[in-house]
């Protein structure tokens, strides 16, 4: 099986580029910019058709949520029409595609878990443009798979985690908004799950899913358990301060309650997220091992 997935450098696209590579029979490639620019549908048509894959993951977007209020015209563009470009092109080969989007296409308002059928109603411009490409990808390829997914963090890139165990190089204390809710989700998990959909996709199985960590905490004590995990494996660890969102004002509103329920993912497709504190013990010796063990 011969899978392709959009963008190169994403948390994403390199752990599913290392959990492919113990795979029998998949074959996984990654592209980009410039050979692929979804800003540029031509280049997104011409490289999709051109690798002929078997299933397109559609993992690049533009992901700069606060950016995204000033910039709307290239967030939409990218998350809109690339998005759509990416579906049109898998459907042109006759392959579906897994699209990956956000918990932001919800208000943040409900504190029940959020379904696959649930209302949407983005308060970020981020938000919009994510809900939008859900839809054009759903009318450009009928062969599709939504993954809503949310709080992401690996051993890649810059995220929470890494960004935690940064400042704890340098501080004794962190403050940390405790107001807001979901599920943290390593990567790693992430691309164990979109492989098995990939390989057990079938008719009627197309449609959105909702794809993210076991168990729900706030960013606070996130941060908490980070440190745990940390100081027991000799790395940085510092005390959290809660703190409101309000006292940290940002141009794109956060949504309070982004918690998702996976059940049918679990149904469906067979897949079993891991609870959050389990993974993130994983994704922090991991980080210790490659930049912060000791202090270093």
């Amino acid at each position: 099986m011969k899978i392709l997935v959009t963008g190169t450098a994403g948390q994403v696209v390199r752990s599913l580029a290392e959990r492919a590579v113990d795979l029998p029979g998949v074959q996984l490639s990654a592209i980009g910019r410039p050979q692929l620019d979804l800003s540029d549908r031509k280049s997104v048509i011409a490289s999709i058709v051109s690798a002929k894959p078997d299933v397109v993951v559609s993992a690049a977007a533009y992901t700069a949520v606060d950016r995204a209020e000033d910039e709307p015209e290239r967030a939409f563009a990218v998350n809109v029409a690339g998005a759509s470009a990416v579906a049109e092109a898998a459907e042109l080969i006759g392959a579906p595609v897994i699209h990956l989007s956000t918990d932001y296409v919800f208000a943040g308002d409900d504190p029940k878990p959020y379904r696959e059928q649930a209302e949407t109603g983005p308060k970020t411009v981020y938000g919009m443009t994510k809900c939008e490409g859900e839809r054009a990808v759903a009318q450009s390829n009928p062969r599709h798979v939504i993954l809503r997914t949310s709080w992401v963090y690996s051993p890649f890139g810059k995220n929470f985690v890494r960004t935690m165990l940064t400042l704890a190089r340098d501080r004794n204390a962190i403050p940390v908004v405790s107001d807001q809710w979901g599920n943290p989700t390593s990567a790693l998990d992430l691309a164990d799950g979109i492989l098995q959909i990939a390989s057990n996709l079938g008719a009627g199985q197309f449609g959105i899913y909702h794809l993210a960590g076991a168990g729900d905490t706030n960013w606070a004590d996130f941060a908490r358990h980070v440190f745990a995990v940390s100081r027991t494996h000799g790395g940085p660890f510092a005390d959290v301060t809660d703190v409101a969102t309000s006292e940290y004002p940002a141009k794109a509103r956060r949504p309070a309650f982004s918690r998702l329920c996976s059940e049918k993912a679990s149904v469906v497709f067979g897949v079993q997220p891991r609870h959050w504190q389990t993974s993130t013990e994983t994704v922090v010796r991991r980080l210790l091992a490659q930049d912060f063990h000791n202090g270093g």
